[in-house]
């Protein structure tokens, strides 16, 4: 899980109006309103794997059937509105919906219809796909449905357009850069008062960038190499329902965007083991799930250090770190940090203790135990220490509050692996952060004011602890299906990030 926001999650709003609160389902029951595509890769048919690779139980109804494969579209049926009125209340007078997934609505009535279901039912999580265009650049929708579109945007939290669809909702010619497709972006979020996710897959390059933009105008870019691949059909339909029920499990946009665009990352690269049809083939939506072999030795370890190279590199761009480096930061907001260190460290332990629980070795039950004890009896002593003579009434932040929640749901919900996974950063990039500051530490003139955080994070042993840590992350890797990993690397990415804001909120709310 990525967070880069240090205020409190999104809680499925739009900007306009009051919409229920997302209920955080760990398999959310989420609704596909799309068109059918008889091939599988795209449609409906799309969206249930993608739903359910990603943890939800899927439903859907039909807006449309199609005659279509991996080469393009022959036909498409459009039947009456009122019928799939009579499906969607059908669905919702029985069956609680945590998401809903919007793809191809062919024309204006069908449009309405949804529409009027939306403001009736108000699901706490709304994707829209405008699919108007297929990947083999066969049109889907009619002529005339470009504004009974845009007035459907007032029902969605987020839509996710590609460059040709982002042009028509903007009435423009399509995006011939990213720094054009995040204007339009902007545009079409703050006039329609939408979470706009930009797309640039149809942009050249080696780089495959995305953007969240919120009708206030923010951008947060995710960038992924790009897959060279022509098995793109159906990207836009899996990515748009993985959105909804990553979200419907996350209630935070950012971090949703990160996992759905990694999981369609994987679908798209093991995508030529699918062989299916001779033009744009299907994503292989099960990757995680197929038998593949396990990394050697430190090789799913050294994948997840690559990965977090952004991270990495923030930390030591943060005004807290450098200010710490130079022994120049402030007492308030050093005692920020040690009092939301301490309310972390009293729940990570207890997360150390459920590893120990579930080690299957005893060597790795007792190093867990030791972990646990260590935060106790060593790392709260000296927290103690600094804040007896510093005192500071605060409770948890935001982000301590909700780093806790996810080490607590990987360490009760999860596996031994994802438990391994998500408190291991603490360890690997506490003991990078303490490496780099001790030797600037070392080279300090004078007496450090904190110096004796330095030299604990900085010491030998717990260096050694790291090494062992990640030691066992790789075996639990080697052990565990591609699915366990999957789940280890989401859970070692989510805390990697909360490692870096957890530094930068101590500037923030000190």
């Amino acid at each position: 899980m990525i967070v880069n926001t240090l205020s409190e999650p999104a809680t499925g709003d739009r900007a306009t109006a009051p919409t229920p609160a997302v209920t955080v389902r760990r398999h959310p029951r989420v609704l596909s309103i799309a068109g059918s595509d008889p091939s599988g890769g795209a449609g409906i048919q799309a969206d249930i794997k993608s739903i359910a690779a990603n943890g939800g139980y899927a439903m859907a109804a039909v807006t449309a059937l199609t005659a279509q494969n991996t080469q393009g579209v022959q036909s498409v049926h459009v039947p009456p509105a009122e019928f799939l009125r009579r499906q969607l209340d059908s669905l919702s007078a029985d069956i609680a919906i945590d998401a809903v997934k919007i793809g191809m609505l062919a024309n204006p009535e069908v449009m309405r219809a949804v529409g009027e279901w939306l403001e009736t039912t108000r699901p706490a999580v709304v994707v829209l796909d405008p699919v108007m265009v297929a990947s083999s650049g066969d049109s889907l929708v009619a002529a005339d449905a470009r504004l009974a579109l845009l007035d459907l945007l007032q029902h969605a939290h987020l839509v996710t357009p590609n460059l040709p669809e982002l042009a028509v909702l903007v009435g423009e010619a399509e995006a011939d850069s990213w720094e054009a497709a995040l204007e339009q972006g902007r545009r079409l979020a703050a006039t329609s008062q939408v979470r706009v996710l930009v797309k640039g897959g149809h942009l050249a390059g080696s780089a495959c960038p995305d953007a969240l933009v919120e009708p206030g105008g923010s951008v947060e870019e995710f960038t992924a190499p790009r897959i060279d691949t022509a098995n793109t059909h159906g990207t836009g339909c899996s990515l748009s329902a993985a959105l909804a029920t990553v979200q419907a499990q996350t209630n935070h946009w950012p971090e949703s965007v990160r996992r759905a665009k990694g999981w369609l990352w994987g679908a798209l690269e093991t995508s030529a083991q699918l062989g299916v049809g001779h033009g744009h083939g299907p994503v292989n939506h099960f990757h995680s799930l197929w038998d593949v072999a396990p990394p050697a030795g430190n090789a799913f370890s050294r994948s997840l250090w690559d990965e977090v190279e952004p991270q990495r590199e923030a930390i030591f761009e943060l005004g807290f770190i450098k200010d710490l480096a130079a022994g120049t930061l402030t007492e308030a907001h050093f005692a920020y940090y040690l009092a939301q260190d301490a309310m972390y460290l009293g729940s990570y332990s207890r997360v150390l203790a459920r590893a120990s629980a579930l080690a299957p070795t005893a060597e790795e039950q007792l190093f867990w135990a030791k972990g646990a004890e260590n935060c106790l009896a060593v790392e709260l002593a000296l927290h103690g220490d600094w804040l007896a003579r510093h005192p500071l009434d605060v409770g948890p932040g935001p982000v301590t509050k909700h780093y806790v929640d996810h080490l607590q749901a990987a360490a009760f919900a999860g596996s031994y692996g994802e438990v391994v996974a998500a408190v291991l950063p603490c360890y690997w990039l506490y003991a990078e952060v303490g490496r780099v500051l001790h030797a600037d530490y070392l080279a300090f003139d004078g007496v450090h004011p904190y110096a004796r955080w330095l030299e604990t994070y900085a010491d030998q042993a717990f260096a050694d602890a790291a090494e062992a840590a990640v030691r066992i992350v790789d075996a639990a890797a080697r052990r565990g299906s591609a699915l366990d990993r999957e789940r280890m690397r989401e859970a070692f990415l989510h805390s990697a990030q909360y490692e870096v804001d957890f530094f930068d909120a101590a500037r923030l709310h000190a």
